[in-house]
Order: C-alpha cells, then sequence, then structure tokens
C-alpha cells in the first residue's frame, strides 16, 4: 500500500466502514419492516445485503488500505509486521468513527432518531464462543485466502460472514468497531453496550487465535538435509 498516504488509506477506511455499517445496520431496519414479524426473513434479509455489500467494498477499497474494516484484521497485520503502528493506530479510530458514521447515516436514511442506545440483549457463554469462532474463521478466511488464491478475499469472506449468520449464535459481528457502531442502534441490528466489551475481547482472543495457528499451518516446511532445491517459476514478467 505505499502509493497512497496515510490519509488516503486512513479515508478509505473510514468510507468502507461507513458503508459497511450503514449496510447492515439499514438492511435490518428494512427486513425487520418487511418480514411481517417473522425474524428468520429479516435475518435473511439483513445477510444477503451484507454479503453483498462485503464483496464491492473490499473490491473497491482493498486496492488503497487493503481493506480491513476490523480493528482485529488490523491488529493481525500488525502482529505480522505489516502495518506500521502509528499506522494501525490510525486505521482503528477511522474504522470506530466510521462505523458510529453509518450507524447515524442508517437512522437518517430511515428517519429515525440519530442517537440511540440498543436494548438488544446479546449475553451469555455462548454469545462469547460464537464471536471467538466468527472472529477465527474471518481471519482464517483472509490469511489462508491470501497465501494461495488472494483474488477469491472479497468473494470468500463475504461467503463466510453469509454462512456466519446463520451458524453463529451471535450473528457474527466478528469486528469491534461494528461491535460498537451496532450499541448505537436500538434496532434489528443492535446489540446493548453493556454486552460489547465481551464480544470486542472474544474477537481479538479469536483473531490472535487464527494469526497464531495460520502462522504455523501456512509456514513453508525446511528442506530436508540432502533435498535438491527445487527453483521457484518465473513470473510473466521475468525472463525464463
Amino acid at each position: 500500500m505505499a502509493e497512497f498516504s496515510i490519509a488516503r488509506r486512513v479515508a478509505a477506511e473510514f468510507l468502507g466502514t461507513a458503508l459497511l455499517v450503514a449496510t447492515v445496520v439499514g438492511s435490518g431496519i428494512m427486513a425487520e419492516a418487511l418480514a411481517g414479524g417473522n425474524a428468520a426473513v429479516a435475518l435473511l434479509g439483513n445477510t444477503v445485503a451484507t454479503g453483498a455489500i462485503l464483496v464491492v467494498l473490499i473490491a473497491v477499497f482493498a486496492p488503497v488500505s487493503g481493506a480491513h474494516f476490523n480493528p482485529v484484521v488490523s491488529l493481525v497485520f500488525l502482529a505480522a509486521r505489516e502495518l506500521r503502528s502509528g499506522d494501525f493506530a490510525c486505521y482503528v479510530l477511522a474504522q470506530i468513527v466510521g462505523g458510529i458514521a453509518g450507524t447515524l447515516l442508517a437512522h437518517a436514511m430511515f428517519d429515525l432518531p440519530l442517537l440511540q442506545l440498543s436494548q438488544h440483549v446479546r449475553h451469555g457463554p455462548g454469545q462469547v464462543i460464537s464471536e471467538i469462532v466468527a472472529t477465527f474463521g474471518l481471519l482464517a478466511t483472509i490469511l489462508g485466502c491470501r497465501r494461495a488464491r488472494a483474488d477469491l478475499i472479497p468473494v470468500a469472506v463475504a461467503l463466510y460472514v453469509v454462512a456466519g449468520y446463520w451458524f453463529t449464535a451471535s450473528t457474527c459481528f466478528a469486528n469491534p468497531a461494528v461491535a460498537i457502531a451496532r450499541s448505537l442502534t436500538d434496532t434489528f441490528s443492535g446489540i446493548r453496550p453493556a454486552d460489547v466489551p465481551w464480544f470486542v475481547l472474544a474477537e481479538i482472543a479469536g483473531a490472535l487465535l487464527a494469526a497464531f495457528v495460520f502462522h504455523w499451518l501456512l509456514r513453508a516446511e525446511p528442506k530436508a538435509i540432502g533435498e535438491p532445491a527445487i527453483a521457484a517459476p518465473s513470473s510473466p514478467a521475468e525472463p525464463a
């Protein structure tokens, strides 16, 4: 990302996170209004919109900032020394502020009070375990695809989140900035502010566990003594 200034990268993280949260919250409001009290139908509408916007946002903003939109994704890149500490702090601030802006934008679009606190309880061991699993899987998707097929990351991340909405009890937040932002909406996608710290701790734990596991899993095996070296294939830009 060296060709883009920190200002432009931070702007990309702000915009991407804002649009992501606006989609999550806005589609939740729309889905609940149209579902006629059917929670499964409302969740399905929320799920489809979130998965669709993730493909678009990652494709648009990845060339600029890496399209993290998530403090724990940035944390893993910091731990891998692929993101400087100062840039990490700027990314996280942009993600949190962007997420809050996305919630306010969703409220404005649906003529709701801009400032709200959620009453949606998301508490208990199952929720915490779900967020560890959700975040582990999200980082596994990113790190695994990045090693083998980086071009698949937008679709793979979106598909993982779509699945996570349904196989985790927490509906796959997997993102501290999104959890904070969703505590400020008393609508379908909200989370009670008192439950946010547990989600954040679980998300950090899941991300660091994924970083540890995939550092080991994807690390190149040392060559056995006497094993002949195999030349790496030349790239299309290099002479054979």
